[in-house]
C-alpha cells in the first residue's frame, strides 16, 4: 500500500534560491512542450508523447542557451513531461476534461517532484535529505514507513515551504471490527448526522467564522500600491489566514472521518453532485466551506486502508422525502427549509437529516445483500 507523509521544512537561502529555480524549470518545460506538442499537431497532425519530449529534452539541455536547465534536478523536468503526458491522457480518456492549461508564474502555489534513487531521499531526526538541496531542516512529527518512492516540495501562497514523502510497502494494520454499520447524511445545518443515534455533528463554518478578519486584510491589502514592499506583506497576511482557515478545516475532517472509520465497519453514504450545488449562488460559499467532498474521500481512502467498507448511494435517490417508517415518498418536503414533516401515509414525526441518514443506511445495506 502507498502512503504519503507531510513535512514542514525550513530551508536556508541557498536551499530557498535552489527551489525557485526548480519550480521556475518544472515550469518551462511544461509550458515548453505544451506549445510544442500543440503547434505540431496543427501543422503536421503528428503526435509527440512522453519518450520523444524526454529524448528532446536531453538534446534541449546540450544548448548553450539552455544551459540553466543543467542547474535543477533532472528527475524533476522529467516528472514535469509526465504531469504534461497525463493531462492529455486525462483530457481523452475522463469526460468533460478540460484541455491542458499553461501554467502561470503568478500562481502562488509552487511545487515540483523528484524520484529516489541510491537513498537520495531519506528522513532524519531532524533534517530531511532531498537532491540538490542536501540537508533541510524539519520537524519529524512522525516517522516514516515503508520504501520512498518520491518526494514533491511545494510552497504555500502564505511562503511557507512543505515535503510530502511518497512510500509504497506501508502496512496498515485494520481496525478491529465493531460490528456497527451507519448511515451518514450531510448538510449545512449539521455537518453530518449519524442513523444509529441521530447524533448532529456541528458544522463548525471556519471560512464564516474568519471572515470578519480575512475581510479586514483584504481590504489593507487593497490600499497598498501593488508591487510595494508593503503590498506583499499584506498579501502574506491575507495568504497566512486563508491557510489558517484551511488549515483548521483539514484538522477538523481528518479528525472525524478517523473515528467513523474507527467507529464502524460498515459506512453508507451519499454520492453528492458537488458541482451542480457550487453553481447555486445562494449556497455556494457554505458548500464550498462544509468540504464535503474531501471529507467523504477522506473516509473512503480510511476505510480502505483500515479494512473498512464504504457504501455509496445514487444521488438521485429521495433520502430526504422517503418516510424511513413505511417507505412512501412525500415529494411536498423537497424544499430544504423543511427541517421537520409528518408522515401522510403512516403519521410518523421525522427530522429531515435524521430521517434522510436511516434512508441512507437501509439504501446501503439494501445495495450490499
Amino acid at each position: 500500500m502507498e502512503k504519503a507523509f507531510k513535512y514542514r521544512i525550513y530551508p536556508n537561502k541557498r536551499q530557498k534560491q535552489i527551489i525557485a529555480e526548480t519550480f521556475g524549470c518544472v515550469r518551462f518545460i511544461y509550458n515548453h512542450y505544451l506549445d510544442k506538442r500543440i503547434k505540431l499537431y496543427k501543422s503536421d497532425k503528428e503526435s509527440f508523447g512522453y519518450s520523444k519530449c524526454s529524448h528532446d529534452l536531453t538534446q534541449l539541455k546540450k544548448q548553450e542557451e539552455y544551459e540553466w536547465l543543467r542547474d535543477v534536478d533532472s528527475i524533476a523536468l522529467q516528472s514535469s513531461l509526465k504531469n504534461l503526458e497525463a493531462a492529455f491522457k486525462n483530457y481523452f480518456e475522463q469526460p468533460g476534461g478540460g484541455f491542458p492549461k499553461f501554467k502561470s508564474k503568478k500562481c502562488r502555489k509552487q511545487s515540483y517532484t523528484t524520484r529516489s534513487t541510491n537513498g537520495n531521499i531519506a528522513v532524519l531526526d531532524r533534517h530531511i535529505k532531498l537532491p540538490k538541496l542536501g540537508n533541510v531542516r524539519t520537524k519529524v512529527s512522525r516517522p516514516i514507513d515503508g520504501r520512498i518512492l518520491s518526494a514533491t516540495v511545494s510552497r504555500t501562497p502564505a511562503g511557507r515551504y512543505y515535503v510530502s514523502i511518497c512510500c509504497t510497502e506501508v502496512e496498515m494494520p485494520a481496525f478491529p471490527g465493531t460490528g456497527k454499520r451507519v448511515g451518514i447524511d450531510v448538510g449545512l445545518e449539521s455537518f453530518c448526522v449519524f442513523s444509529d443515534d441521530s447524533q448532529h455533528i456541528e458544522n463548525p463554518r471556519y471560512l464564516k467564522t474568519g471572515l470578519k478578519k480575512l475581510t479586514s486584510l483584504q481590504k489593507a491589502l487593497s490600499r497598498k500600491t501593488k508591487g510595494s514592499a508593503r503590498y506583499e506583506k499584506a498579501r502574506l497576511r491575507v495568504a497566512r489566514k486563508h491557510e489558517e482557515i484551511h488549515n483548521m478545516r483539514i484538522d477538523f475532517l481528518q479528525k472525524l472521518s478517523t473515528d467513523i472509520v474507527k467507529e464502524y465497519d460498515i459506512i453508507c453514504i451519499e454520492d453528492l453532485d458537488i458541482k451542480k450545488m457550487l453553481k447555486n449562488r445562494d449556497m455556494a460559499c457554505a458548500v464550498s466551506d462544509a468540504s464535503w467532498s474531501e471529507f467523504i474521500r477522506m473516509i473512503k481512502y480510511k476505510a480502505d486502508w483500515y479494512g473498512k467498507k464504504v457504501v455509496e448511494i445514487d444521488r438521485y435517490y429521495p433520502s430526504s422525502q422517503t418516510c424511513s417508517c413505511c417507505g412512501s415518498v412525500n415529494k411536498a418536503v423537497k424544499s430544504l427549509s423543511v427541517r421537520k414533516w409528518t408522515c401522510p401515509t403512516c403519521g410518523a414525526v421525522h427530522d429531515r437529516d435524521e430521517n434522510a441518514a436511516i434512508n441512507i443506511l437501509n439504501e446501503g445495506l439494501r445495495k450490499i445483500s
